[in-house]
């Protein structure tokens, strides 16, 4: 509303990946005060583009006298700012254009239209320009890093993510689904903070059931929904989704080399394109490895939904029933259920550094590796918390069921996940152990002596 009731022109980039919420927020923001909208067609061509763009006018200006259609994008904007200037509306005027990349196709003249429909005519008007698009890269290359008409015009730029988990609980209230938090964190391992997801959810239901209904019933919403997500977000998707489909199969993540041995890419331009894509869109995040060059970086694939299909839905095929309640008991589920809880706590390091009492220090986040050397076994940590108070937070992260009981066998391997990044690493900092779990730990002498912290679910949905 902030842009609604300021006292100058306003363009409004909303960015975020498809089914987050973005059309939603702009329809609930400005509610009856939109004066045009236009959503883009999606694999459609320039000619079809325009004449979905000349329904809109017909539609939102009845009484404006079109002479001919418009044949260019630079002729559309002008007749949609005639047909503005002839309501003469006294408060601020809003126009509203969703899924721009599905407009402005390579060679449609989109971007020039819309630069001349800002800078020759919207900058001297009271209005809002809101812009939305689920292609994240495509929205910050083209239009907020523009180099041309549109080059610094953004005046507000909202990135708008997916729920987190205290957002998830307070979204499912809302529906009137209560479910205990350990429920919750079920689902979000299944399908994120994605709300058009989380809106499928049944009241009354458990965890599992809706997960059933959802993912494994023939017509659940996220049966298919793999395949759609992809291509409606990128132009030649299959080589985001192969690269989604390498990352998959080392949930630890890879090095670039490693995607690159696995996809047979060619270490170019193009990879590195679709990676960036991938990761401005939410689903692969890139963790530095603890003091490596960047190359050495680890991309991980941590879209709950996109690892879920892959590991759990993909392998059913188009008719295949699954009866998830079982699957939900098996071995490589509860497996599953580790790594997919690492990528929620990986998400929620705000909330982790304030139950660690540390967010007023600055800190960096990252990962380590070491392969056996020197008689040292290899390992692997997945989250350190470097701290400028000559501090280090080793994160061990353990999802189950029940109060976690650390055995002899973690303690020596937390014994030698320290010793052997203390040697690589040859830091003079002070090392402090942190369990992160569902439910809290049993009270032993081994959570006494080699555990100085433990966070739970509880302070992950703060």
């Amino acid at each position: 509303m902030t842009a609604l009731n300021s006292d100058q022109p306003e363009l409004v980039a909303i960015v975020g990946r498809r089914r987050v919420g973005k059309t939603f927020l702009v329809k609930q923001t400005y509610r009856d005060s939109i004066d045009f909208e236009l959503t883009g067609l999606q694999h459609a061509k320039k000619s079809e583009q325009v004449q979905n763009f000349l329904f809109a006018l017909r539609n939102f200006f009845p009484d404006f006298e079109i002479e001919s259609k418009p044949t260019s994008w630079l002729e559309a904007f002008y007749m949609l700012s005639k047909a503005l200037e002839e309501i003469g509306k006294s408060e601020k005027m809003v126009v509203f254009l969703d899924e721009l990349p599905w407009l402005g196709t390579k060679r449609s003249g989109f971007i020039m239209g819309l630069g001349w429909f800002w800078n020759s005519w919207a900058i001297n008007q009271n209005i809002v320009l809101v812009i939305c698009g689920s292609a994240a890269s495509w929205m910050i290359d083209k239009v907020i890093n523009d180099k041309g008409g549109l080059h610094n015009r953004v005046t507000k730029l909202v990135f708008l993510y997916p729920f987190s988990l205290k957002e998830t609980e307070a979204f499912l209230q809302s529906r009137n689904v209560r479910l205990s938090r350990y429920q919750i964190t079920q689902l979000y391992l299944t399908m994120g903070g994605i709300p058009m997801y989380l809106d499928q959810v049944k009241p009354g239901l458990s965890a599992v059931q809706n997960i059933q209904e959802i993912c494994f019933n023939l017509s659940g919403y996220l049966r298919k929904e793999f395949d759609r997500l992809f291509a409606s977000l990128f132009y030649h998707s299959e080589n985001h989704v192969e690269i989604i489909r390498a990352l998959a199969t080392k949930k630890m993540g890879m090095t670039r080399q490693e995607i690159i041995k696995k996809t047979k890419f060619k270490n170019g331009g193009m990879l590195t394109s679709v990676i960036s894509e991938l990761n401005q869109s939410g689903f692969v995040d890139i963790y530095s490895s603890y003091g490596k060059k960047s190359r050495l970086s680890l991309y991980r694939l941590t879209d709950p939904y996109s690892l879920f299909y892959l590991t759990f839905i993909e392998s059913l095929g188009t008719n295949t029933k699954m009866d998830f309640t079982k699957l939900s008991d098996l071995p490589n589920y509860k497996s599953w259920s580790g790594y997919a809880f690492e990528n929620v706590c990986l998400k929620h390091i705000d909330q982790i550094r304030k139950a660690l009492g540390i967010s007023g220090i600055f800190t960096t986040i990252s990962s380590f590796i070491a392969k056996p050397s020197d008689g040292l076994p290899g390992t692997q940590i997945d989250l350190i918390i470097d701290r400028s108070d000559q501090s280090i937070n080793l994160c061990e992260i353990k999802y189950s069921i029940s109060d976690y009981e650390i055995t002899k066998k973690d303690v020596t391997n937390l014994e030698n996940k320290k010793r052997v990044f203390k040697y690589h690493t040859k830091t003079k900092k002070h090392l402090f152990t942190c369990l992160i779990t569902t439910f809290g730990v049993i009270e032993n002498a081994n959570r006494i002596n080699y555990i100085d912290q433990v966070i739970t679910l509880e302070e992950l949905f703060t």
